[in-house]
């Protein structure tokens, strides 16, 4: 039930946690990046310099609560603490859901994360008692756990192709990631991210949560480039659109999917940004309203699609009649 650990490259927000894994131990179809491979971790490899797994993806047991940059020297180290204890005083691995208070469960969450409800409550003790602690979100982001993040992030399973591999591009705290790997326990799920103390925290709610579909890999998504990659790249509250298009060019296979979850103003930022994504080559760039009817309010994502168009790309724009939430295009020659 150990996930395997692995960092992204996004600016950390206040107040934007990531998500976590499924708890299903399916796998998805793995290309040459070798992202779509099962969550279980192979050991200590990592944890030596000079010693990185495959494509540079650190490798540790989740319940070690320690990971290591894809390179020995880019990513500076933030030590847990004295003897691998973590910021609250508990040891690394054994997080605990401490916590004042968590906000009840609305029943829209229910019914959209069905028999993954337990996990995703789990999840939020999780964010609310550690990851305020920690400083992974604000503690003015406690009542608001379900309508902002975590069913912000349950949104956009519908836009995800299935099965699928998926790199959660600076998880942070783990959304979307974990909350998808909830949702889809066939979609192979990496959440990538730079920063020691927000891996420890993945990799210990990755413990916590007993996922098996999750990968952590610390680095940042400018040096993992053409190294790992996946059908899927999702985002939250990490770059502007100009910016992130280019860190998830890099990630995501041709005729894959890139999902950026933004606010109201995601279409201005997709004018601003129409040179950049035409260099890149993205195509069929959409803004969808992700989740209408079953979210209140529905989130806001924009869509790209890497490349050339193949069955990838046909899929990805079938997710808009999945869930009905599709608000207006504009293609990208």
């Amino acid at each position: 039930m150990a996930g395997r650990e692995a960092p992204s490259s996004g600016p950390d927000s206040a107040g934007e946690p990531t998500g976590s894994v499924g708890s299903s131990g399916s796998q998805c179809p793995s290309g040459s990046g070798g992202a779509g491979r099962s969550g279980r971790s192979s050991g200590d490899g990592p944890a030596r310099s000079g010693t990185a797994g495959r494509a540079g993806v650190s490798r540790r047991a989740a319940s070690s609560g320690r990971a290591n940059g894809s390179d020995g020297s880019s990513v500076p180290d933030e030590p847990a603490g004295p003897g691998g204890v973590a910021e609250t005083g508990e040891p690394a691995g054994q997080i605990t859901d401490r916590v004042d208070e968590v906000p009840p469960t609305p029943a829209q969450a229910r019914a959209i994360f069905g028999s993954a409800t337990a996990g995703a409550e789990h999840y939020a003790r999780l964010l609310a008692g550690p990851g305020v602690v920690r400083g992974l979100i604000g503690p003015r982001e406690v009542p608001r756990l379900w309508e902002r993040h975590l069913l912000n992030s349950a949104a956009i399973a519908e836009l995800i192709p299935r099965p699928c591999s998926l790199i959660d591009l600076g998880s942070g705290a783990g959304l979307p990631g974990i909350v998808l790997a909830l949702l889809l326990p066939d979609v192979q799920v990496t959440l990538l991210e730079p920063m020691q103390r927000r891996v420890t925290f993945l990799a210990e709610c990755v413990h916590a949560l007993g996922l098996e579909n999750v990968e952590i890999v610390r680095g940042r998504a400018e040096e993992l480039a053409g190294r790992i990659s996946a059908d899927v790249v999702t985002a939250r509250a990490v770059a502007p659109l100009d910016r992130l298009a280019v860190l998830a060019s890099g990630l995501v296979r041709p005729g894959g999917v890139v999902l950026a979850i933004k606010g109201g103003s995601a279409w201005q930022e997709v004018a601003a940004a129409s040179p950049a994504l035409q260099r890149l080559g993205m195509r069929d760039v959409t803004v969808v309203r992700a989740g209408s009817g079953k979210v209140d309010p529905a989130a806001t994502v924009v869509r790209l699609i890497a490349g050339r168009q193949d069955n990838w790309g046909a899929r990805a724009r079938q997710g808009k009649e999945r869930g009905g939430g599709f608000s207006r295009r504009r293609g990208m020659a």
